[in-house]
């Protein structure tokens, strides 16, 4: 490795707006983010869906699961 051209690696802490602080290392140092994986809604379950068109409703129509029709036995 050519010594003078990495950059230094050093302990950075990265703070959350919900109040995580993440310990990591970083060469850009500490930094402040918008969402983390406490917050974030995809892995709170707090996901929603927008659907102005009517294309998430008319998906879900098309491909729910049917019941096959009952035959009905006669004697």
């Amino acid at each position: 490795m050519k010594k003078g051209i990495h950059p230094e690696y050093k302990e950075a802490t990265f703070s959350c707006p919900c109040g995580a602080v993440i310990q990591t290392r970083s060469t850009r140092g500490d930094l402040r983010i918008e969402v983390c994986s406490q917050c974030h809604p995809f892995f709170t379950g707090t996901q929603k869906i927008i659907d102005t068109e009517g294309r998430v409703e008319k998906f879900r129509k098309k491909y729910e699961k049917k019941t096959p029709p009952v035959a009905s036995k006669t004697r």
